[in-house]
């Protein structure tokens, strides 16, 4: 009888141990199913999750695990960067078995496209896409030449420490750049007066630009206060990314509408002349000459 019940025991035992490891294989196996429903489904970490709008535009600002792009229009959108985002760029950049891209390609002023999720959050990046031209043009912008961001950020805080609280300059040229009505598209003779103006400031110790753009009397106020904005926003990107003028040494763009006209607007050519774009070269009195 003791025989009997040590075995039955031992059965006992065994069947409770078989059936606490299948309980936990069971559990086990259900995690990757559920982490899973994460990724593909309408759940993950930052909530609700939908199919966001495909975004197209450069990269205005970057912060940590956020990034700012701005479209052709002037629109402003604030996209998240994960460990899932993937990367992509034109062939031949990342070719012959080199480094896949990372999210430290993303440089202010690269053009970009970006196919995004809808989140609780705002819109979190699914993949970014970008051109080879287009990096190497970003990289020129945010070092000029081969030297590092920190040696560029050093330089700017550097700059702007010199300039402390003087606020009154000397200007030493203004170029102007003309546009067609209600347009802020740049001729081919504005590309080339812009790239001429950075060129000659280039050669000008401690010289800063100063962007602003005007419209003429054509259009009401909102109107016209958008259409300045964007103005100086296409000359701005122009200077940085073709004439590859370093983003450090830009004073803040803004747009000033129909005010300061250089000629009268009651007639076509005075318009014409006040449709425009101005770009200042200056230097601070505090450090003329230095």
């Amino acid at each position: 009888m003791s025989i009997i019940s040590n075995k039955s025991g031992k059965l006992a035992l065994l069947a409770m141990l078989t059936m606490s490891a299948s309980g936990m294989v069971y559990a086990q196996e259900q995690v990757p199913a559920a982490a899973e429903g994460q990724q593909s489904g309408d759940i993950n970490v930052y909530g609700t999750r939908t199919d966001g709008p495909e975004v197209k535009g450069f990269i205005s600002a970057r912060s940590g695990d956020k990034m700012q792009v701005t479209a052709e229009d002037g629109t402003k959108s604030v996209i998240v960067l994960d460990d899932a985002t993937k990367y992509k760029a034109s062939a031949g950049l990342f070719g012959g078995g080199g480094p896949k891209p990372t999210a430290q390609a993303l440089l202010n002023g690269l053009p970009v496209t970006v196919k995004t999720w809808q989140t609780d959050i705002g819109l979190v990046a699914n993949q970014v896409t970008f051109r080879k031209g287009d990096l190497k043009t970003a990289t020129m912008i945010r070092s000029g030449t081969e030297q590092g961001f920190e040696e560029q950020t050093a330089a700017t805080e550097a700059l702007r420490g010199r300039m402390g609280d003087i606020d009154k300059y000397n200007i030493k040229g203004t170029t102007n750049v003309n546009f067609d009505t209600g347009k802020h598209a740049l001729s081919e003779q504005g590309k080339a007066d812009l790239c001429a103006a950075a060129a000659s400031a280039e050669g000008i110790d401690n010289a800063l630009l100063l962007v602003v753009g005007y419209t003429d009397s054509v259009g009401d106020e909102d109107f016209n206060q958008t259409l300045s904005e964007k103005r100086a926003s296409r000359v701005v990107n122009y200077l940085q990314q073709a004439c590859k003028w370093k983003p450090y040494r830009m004073l803040t763009p803004t747009g000033m509408a129909e005010a300061d006209p250089l000629a009268d607007n009651s007639t076509p050519e005075g318009k014409a002349q006040n449709r425009r774009v101005a770009v200042n070269v200056l230097v601070s009195k505090g450090l003329d000459g230095l």
